[in-house]
């Protein structure tokens, strides 16, 4: 303690079920910072998951849908999910069918790119189907 006070820093306790406990002369208030400065650091690089969503209808036709295929072959080569979904407006959701044809169809074109997280489930008026991107060698 008098060791801390003559060099008007803090005595902080490492160890306390130690035996003797083990104690540290450091400044407190710079410890915490740095502390902090370290978590945020880790939290800077931890990677954010980025989601991508693509909308497809139950009669897309095919340019339409090698455009739309085009773009999330770019997603997935950014490092992106792609969240696939057929919407169903009005009376639209009697082709469920068509609908899961054309997200399955979606998916095996994207094999090389990504594999499937998420087969195409229906949510609503809603199929959804959810790629995730493959890992970079």
């Amino acid at each position: 303690m008098e060791i801390a006070d003559g060099l008007e820093l803090d005595l902080v306790e490492i160890s306390p079920n130690a035996n003797p406990p083990v104690c540290k002369v450091i400044d407190y208030k710079k410890f915490l910072y740095d502390k902090k400065k370290k978590e945020k650091e880790l939290k800077a690089k931890a990677s954010k998951v980025v989601v991508k969503e693509i909308r497809l209808g139950p009669h897309t036709d095919d340019h339409d849908f090698n455009f739309k295929l085009k773009h999330a072959e770019k997603f997935l080569n950014d490092g992106s999910k792609v969240k696939v979904d057929v919407f169903f407006k009005g009376r639209n959701i009697i082709y469920k069918e068509k609908g899961e044809i054309i997200l399955l169809k979606f998916a095996q074109a994207l094999e090389e790119f990504g594999k499937v997280e998420k087969m195409p489930k229906l949510e609503g008026k809603k199929m959804i189907l959810i790629i995730a991107p493959k890992k970079k060698k």
